[in-house]
């Protein structure tokens, strides 16, 4: 176990810059979510605290010891990736001590050592298969299972669920999650899916075109974004946005105004989650209904925000009968009204 310190680290492909000075640190036991759309620059990121990629400035300690020009294998650390790079000649045993043997441990210690990770990850009767008789699911465990056996500092995991179909990736994220908490090992784990950082991180790493848009816990980002990015990215469905005025206090919504409490004078931008409208046949805002998805728990409907061309979803419990045309009244609670700068997109 270890802390892992990122002190301004950036990354250039030539001229081109792709990671601008990322600094924060890693708790010793903490599970980390690095969070972003494609190209948004996680994985690189990853592969520069795995020692695949070099630093271009900055410095990446782990356990309190300066990592830059160490190779991977000297790092303490195991990483899992997309596509589990299984040796397919191998048989499971096989594959998750060929790392120790390569170290030349002792055999009895080797074995030792892959029948505890082969009962922790529930993989005792598969240990003689071959990879090709084993499920996505399976073929995961033993990914991690090699990497356990090295009892690193630091887990590393590039979108290691990717591959998998819906239901196998939410077992296996409770899996992940509750084997980490177990071992008490750091994580850094790279997704692009908003769902799988909220459920699985003690906090995330919010990444936009290799810059961070935010740190905190999944809640401090779900309920104070930093900037528009943040608040659009984290949350599903995506908060509505929309630009608008602001004078004394007073937002302007369409042919309607809400009172706020902010300084902020003039145009904004302004947000509100789907899931905190309050549906109200008074209330002073209404969009028409241009298509209804029902999705058992919740009703997603999706319209137009009327006196503007805005989209708008609202989101309601239980499941609701709607037609096309249809307009539904409602009303916003201020404390969950969202401002950001037009400009730099900086909560306000």
């Amino acid at each position: 176990m270890a802390t892992v310190e990122l002190n301004n680290v950036k990354k250039r492909f030539g001229p081109v810059e792709v990671i601008h000075g990322v600094s924060t640190t890693i708790k010793d036991g903490e599970f980390i979510v690095i969070v972003g759309p494609s190209g948004c620059g996680k994985s690189t990121l990853l592969r520069m605290v795995a020692g695949l990629e070099s630093v271009s400035e900055g410095e990446i300690s782990i356990g309190g010891k300066t990592v830059n020009d160490l190779e991977p294998m000297d790092r303490d650390i195991a990483m899992v990736f997309q596509n589990y790079a299984l040796y397919p000649h191998m048989s499971v045993r096989e594959n998750m001590g060929y790392g120790l043997k390569i170290a030349k441990m002792p055999k009895a210690k080797i074995e030792e050592k892959v029948n505890a990770a082969a009962k922790l990850l529930q993989l005792d009767e598969y240990l003689d298969r071959r990879p090709r008789d084993l499920s996505g699911g399976q073929r995961q465990r033993v990914a991690m299972g090699r990497a356990i056996v090295r009892e690193p500092s630091v887990f590393l995991f590039d979108e290691p669920l990717s591959n998998l179909d819906a239901k196998l990736r939410v077992q296996m994220r409770l899996e992940i999650r509750d084997l980490q908490n177990r071992l008490g090992i750091t994580a850094l784990y790279v997704t692009h899916d908003q769902v799988e950082a909220m459920t699985m991180a003690d906090r995330m790493i919010v990444m936009n075109d290799g810059r961070v848009e935010q740190i905190g816990t999944p809640l401090e980002v779900y309920e104070t974004p930093q900037t528009l990015f943040a608040a659009q990215f984290i949350g599903s469905p995506s908060m509505n946005v929309f630009e608008t005025t602001v004078q004394n206090n007073i937002l302007s919504i369409g042919d309607t105004t809400v009172p706020v409490n902010t300084e902020a004078k003039g145009k904004v931008i302004a947000g509100m989650r789907p899931e905190h409208v309050i549906v109200d046949d008074n209330g002073p805002l209404s969009i028409t209904v241009q298509i209804g998805e029902p999705l058992g728990a919740n009703t997603l409907l999706h319209g137009r925000l009327d006196g503007t061309s805005d989209a708008f979803t609202i989101s309601l419990p239980g499941v609701h009968h709607t037609v096309a045309g249809q307009v539904i009244r409602f009303a916003v609670d201020p404390r969950h009204m969202h401002l950001f700068d037009i400009k730099s997109g900086g909560r306000i």
